[in-house]
């Protein structure tokens, strides 16, 4: 395990209506009525806004929070957790502190990965409202891609509750909304220097899919804690399917391919738990 620092990170902001309004018109949804967001698209808010001559070839911030462990690590999203206490009010301040919690050396299937746990906390009015921790994984350079199992694993006897048809202007306008200027994600020229056979699909917007599962059948994460992990990469513009777990969907849902392969599973659990 590598050495931590004390480092830490603060952003605030008014939280606007805007961003909000904008992510509806990318899901094809009518814009909530309240002056709350919605849950998990508190990603679209306090963003760390890097000039462009920060960033690395792959679109990447190259110092921060967190900073590549290395020059030419390949980054992905592995997986976090969201303990949502209160939906983001708009019109009013917010605060959002993010530190680096852990960092763990393993090696993989496609080699040797650099796995680093950023922990964000948001305040607004005085009161910590989101708490979350996101886990991002380093690939060394050089390295393959990471492994995608085609092995099709559709749930069976379960209706896709959910389909996000996917294609390049919907992944172009998610990375705009989310300040994100990786190159997998619009670039066919880099994901194939990343090894990838096309686009690969964010995996934040897999997990916001599988909340808007739940926010559409009513079933509210305020006081519940949404564990994610995204499994396999999904690449390549399709309608992306959205399953309730097995146990129904308010334990949690995933994320199936076209093709019924899984590529992110989801937990929904009391914070009183």
């Amino acid at each position: 395990m590598s050495a931590l620092t004390d480092e830490k990170a603060s952003r605030c902001e008014v939280i606007a209506a805007e961003p909000t309004l904008a992510m509806a018109g990318l899901l094809d949804i009518d814009p909530p009525i309240d002056d709350r967001v919605p849950e998990l698209w508190h990603w679209l808010y306090l963003l760390d806004r890097r000039p462009t001559r920060e960033l690395g070839e792959d679109g990447h911030p190259t110092s921060g929070i967190p900073a590549p462990p290395g020059p030419g690590r390949r980054r992905m999203f592995a997986g976090g957790r969201v303990d949502t206490l209160q939906r983001l009010r708009i019109g009013v301040e917010a605060t959002r502190t993010s530190w680096v919690t852990d960092t763990t050396e393993k090696q993989g299937r496609s080699g040797p990965l650099t796995f680093v746990t950023v922990r964000h906390e948001i305040v607004q009015g005085g009161d910590l409202v989101i708490a979350e921790e996101q886990d991002i994984v380093y690939r060394a350079p050089g390295t393959a891609a990471l492994v995608v199992d085609e092995t099709d694993e559709s749930p069976q006897g379960r209706e896709a509750e959910l389909v996000l048809s996917v294609d390049e202007a919907l992944l172009f306008r998610f990375s705009a909304l989310t300040y994100n200027a990786h190159r997998i994600h619009y670039d066919r020229r880099w994901v194939a220097h990343e090894g990838y056979a096309d686009l690969v699909v964010h995996g934040p917007l897999q997990a916001l899919m599988m909340g808007e599962l739940a926010r559409r059948c009513g079933i509210a994460l305020t006081g519940s804690r949404f564990a994610y992990r995204l499994v396999s990469p999904m690449v390549g513009p399709q309608p992306i399917h959205v399953y309730a777990a097995e146990s129904g969907l308010r334990d949690g849902a995933q994320v199936c391919t076209a093709g019924g392969r899984p590529t992110a599973i989801g937990t929904i659990s009391s914070l009183d738990d």
